[in-house]
């Protein structure tokens, strides 16, 4: 029962921490065009149009999780960050009560779930590193609203059901009918999450030696699942396979300080390479070799965005070391436990002094020590600032930092803030923002495009803009930073 004690409180300590976050959200990212998500959904649940800018196309981040959100938003009357909050706890139950269930279908020992816990979460590198689908703290503490953090979650319950099912624990069609319909959810919710899931799951098949009867129920299931994929109201999923080019250029920093990033996981692969020599169609083993394949093909083609895939050879090697060690603590050699357990003790204490910032999360900057501290990221502030004046749909001109957060608030901009496959005028509007913007703007210009997109408000930065003086625009209110929002008169 000690054995199992430590690892329950050490990873309750660390679920209570992420519980807390998301009481203050703090934003640093994506959570914007969630947000708006949810409002555009709250407006118009069957035809919400484009979340980012006045358009009516379709869009990726409306997924069955989404328009649940958005839903909840239009039934209850709660603020669009209101809604992620509470889906930010569901998610994390959803992946907690995930990581339970798959890491009993590799152990049975009681100290593996909370032990794989741990590792998920901390067994990282020291280099502070945040992006969605990852699950580090401090990621995880940045995104927990984020629909990757569900997607994830049913992935591992996804896994869980498929092993059981593979093993011939369950019978029947209706597992495999209900595992192709999750798969396809896992894919409609967080599109990166749902290419790591079906590696994952790729894996448990090879590893189980399935005969001709298990996969034809597999292949049904896989089906079904291309069917809802095919169904989706909302985008065309399949679509978005010729999207990967045009999002290369954003993920190439993913290839960069992967020791820095990821240099403790390197304990779980010593993990992978024990249990290789036990089986060689290990699903772990498997997962992790699929997951580097992908990831090195990506990085030698140049199709940078298949970084994305990089957890699938994380999470495997996380969880074989937590299982392997927790193995080891309660039936093994007295030597071995007290190697694993120093060992593994060890890199934990590490991986959680490098994500010792995600205390600020909570504290807030003030209360943390001094080494701490400088391992805190200050959250965006937010544009929250602006509603005293804009309304929702209003379009507002903005450059491409502040476009990431103000339709959070039910704006819109002329150009997205993030990139957008469906979006088929988007090079024109950054084309306009960039001329909008130009020191060598003229009024004429400005109002030529002010008509042409329906702008209601410019938000900039006075003389660095060169908007102050311009007779098209009156001054209405001052932001942080020396922010400044105009109202278009001319």
């Amino acid at each position: 029962m000690t054995r199992t004690a430590l690892p329950l409180t050490g990873a309750a300590l660390v679920l209570i921490l992420l519980v807390l976050v998301t009481v203050r959200l703090p934003w640093i990212g994506d959570l914007g065009i969630h947000a708006a998500t949810v409002e555009r959904l709250r407006h118009g649940l069957l035809d919400p149009g484009n979340p980012l800018v006045d358009a009516d196309t379709p869009s990726p981040y409306y997924s069955p999780w989404t328009v649940l959100l958005g839903a909840l938003a239009k039934a209850t009357g709660l603020s669009a960050f209101g809604v992620l909050r509470i889906g930010a706890l569901v998610a994390l139950a959803v992946l907690v009560t995930g990581v339970w269930r798959y890491v009993r279908t590799l152990s049975a020992r009681a100290a593996a779930p909370p032990l794989a816990l741990l590792c998920l979460l901390l067994l990282w590198g020291t280099t502070q590193f945040s992006w969605s689908g990852f699950l580090g703290l401090h990621s995880l503490a940045l995104t927990v609203a984020y629909p990757s953090v569900l997607a994830l979650g049913l992935a591992f319950h996804l896994w869980a059901w498929l092993a059981r099912a593979v093993r011939g624990a369950t019978r029947g069609w209706g597992v495999w009918l209900g595992c192709g319909v999750l798969w396809a959810v896992v894919l409609l919710v967080h599109q990166y999450s749902g290419v790591v899931a079906s590696l994952g799951a790729l894996a448990v098949v090879f590893s189980a030696r399935a005969g001709r009867g298990v996969l034809g129920r597999l292949g049904a299931g896989a089906a079904l699942g291309v069917l809802v994929l095919w169904a989706w109201p909302y985008y065309d999923f399949f679509a978005l396979l010729g999207a990967g080019d045009g999002m290369d250029a954003v993920h190439r920093s993913l290839y960069r300080d992967l020791l820095g990033r990821y240099w403790l996981v390197l304990v779980g692969v010593a993990a992978l390479v024990m249990r290789w020599r036990r089986d060689r169609r290990d699903v772990l083993v498997l997962f992790f070799v699929l997951g580097v394949v992908v990831f090195a093909a990506g990085g030698v083609s140049g199709h940078w965005s298949w970084s994305r895939v990089l957890p699938a050879a994380l999470i495997p090697a996380q969880l074989a070391v937590a299982v392997e060690a927790a193995q080891a603590v309660e039936s093994g050699r007295r030597v071995v436990r007290v190697a694993w357990a120093g060992v593994l003790g060890v890199a934990l204490v590490v991986g959680a002094w490098g994500q010792a910032g995600t205390l600020g999360y909570v504290a807030g900057r003030g209360l943390l020590p001094g080494a701490v501290e400088q391992k805190y990221r200050e959250p965006w502030e937010g544009y929250r600032w602006i509603r005293r004046w804009v309304g929702y749909g209003d379009v507002v001109m903005a450059r491409e930092f502040p476009a990431r957060q103000i339709p959070a608030w039910g704006a819109y901009t002329v150009a997205p803030g993030y990139p957008d496959f469906f979006l088929d005028d988007e090079g024109e509007r950054l084309a306009a923002v960039r001329a909008y913007f130009s020191a060598g703007a003229v009024g004429s210009a400005r109002r030529g495009i002010e008509r042409e997109y329906g702008v209601r408000w410019v938000v900039g930065r006075g003389e660095r803009d060169g908007l102050r003086g311009d007779p098209g625009l009156r001054r209405t209110g001052r932001g942080p930073g020396g922010e400044v929002l105009y109202a278009v008169v001319g």
